[in-house]
């Protein structure tokens, strides 16, 4: 048995539906203060009550939807397991913030960062006026910044990593100024 009360299963802002509901819920008990497992159904965001509590009037908990960066890092993870960067073709990962935008260019096998670019460098940021995060324009800009960095470095080809962001707006516009530029992915 299960030492768990039910009530502690139940909503904590439901109230019983009727002291019929609470009866049952009682009697489910046994006494013994442990509630059958058999009844319940785990959520993602805890133990919600099953079927039988429902018939009775007993509301139950609902599951939490994931957050927008969770799903992205998951996307990401996802993504993680196919692109992988070596010396030849390494990998070329995006990060996006509010208010900045970063790239780098990484080797796998050695844990290398070959080459990065960001709004934060002078060149970059300097041009450009944004208020409210990197725009377009800013996203064009590190593009450009990136593929000549790598082809200074002699690295004319990559792998994308989008880093789970959709491929739009600042991510695309990146990506197209590097591959104007002379990275080829």
């Amino acid at each position: 048995m299960y030492s768990t009360s039910c009530l502690a299963l139940a909503s904590p802002s439901s109230a019983m539906a009727s002291p019929a509901a609470a009866a049952w819920l009682l009697s489910s008990l046994g006494g013994s203060g442990a509630f059958p497992f058999s009844h319940c159904v785990y959520l993602r965001g805890g133990f919600a009550a099953g079927s039988a509590e429902r018939r009775h009037g007993i509301s139950s908990t609902v599951a939490k939807a994931a957050t927008r960066r969770e799903n992205r890092t998951a996307r990401h993870e996802r993504v993680r397991k196919k692109v992988h960067g070596t010396p030849e073709k390494p990998r070329m990962s995006i990060f996006r913030s509010n208010k900045h935008l970063y790239v780098q260019v990484i080797d796998d096998t050695k844990m290398h960062t070959l080459a990065a670019a960001s709004t934060l460098q002078k060149l970059i940021s300097e041009g450009a006026d944004y208020t409210c995060g990197p725009t377009i324009e800013v996203a064009k800009k590190v593009g450009e910044a990136i593929a000549k960095s790598c082809v200074e470095k002699g690295i004319t080809q990559v792998c994308f990593d989008r880093g789970g962001y959709p491929y739009h707006g600042r991510i695309q516009a990146l990506a197209e100024a590097a591959r104007e530029h002379g990275l080829l992915f």
